[in-house]
């Protein structure tokens, strides 16, 4: 009874963590269903779990190209291997407002996200982890370095110009 007890309370622990990570963890099936919504992105698209269960993430989400999107996906589920989209190839995957006033230069959150196979006892991939990272303040930082850069080099070039 102790050990069941104690799976018990490990099972909740784990729960808790998913939902309090600041990461976006969501769960599709192969028709990109949404089977797991955890609370970063309850917070961030102020849409509750029970409000995308079991409901399609192309009609919740009108933006994300359906095609793009399933194309990143294909080998997650055939081949079992990890897919990425990172922030400097596309922006965002999801519209979210950038909620940090310090770095508020940006309209919207840059993100990279890890697709990776769910693989069920039967060793077939049914499902999909997608876990979402918030890279605002990474992009806003490599962005006002460019453009320091830029304006460094523009300035370097005019004062190598003649004199009239």
């Amino acid at each position: 009874m102790d050990s069941a007890l104690e799976e018990l309370q490990e099972f909740h622990w784990m729960m808790d963590m998913l939902q309090t990570v600041d990461v976006g963890i969501v769960v599709l099936d192969r028709q990109f269903s949404i089977k797991v919504w955890n609370g970063f992105m309850e917070s961030h698209s102020g849409l509750l779990p029970s409000q995308v269960r079991d409901r399609s993430l192309f009609s919740l989400f009108t933006d994300i190209d359906e095609g793009w999107f399933a194309q990143k996906a294909k080998p997650v589920f055939e081949l079992k291997t990890r897919a990425f989209m990172t922030w400097e190839q596309r922006p965002y995957l999801f519209k979210f407002p950038n909620y940090r006033p310090i770095t508020g230069s940006e309209q919207y959150m840059y993100q990279n996200i890890t697709l990776s196979p769910l693989v069920s006892a039967n060793g077939i991939v049914e499902n999909i982890s997608m876990m979402i990272y918030d890279m605002t303040d990474i992009a806003a930082g490599k962005k006002q370095l460019e453009a320091i850069q830029v304006a460094q080099s523009e300035a370097q070039e005019r004062s190598h110009l003649p004199l009239n």
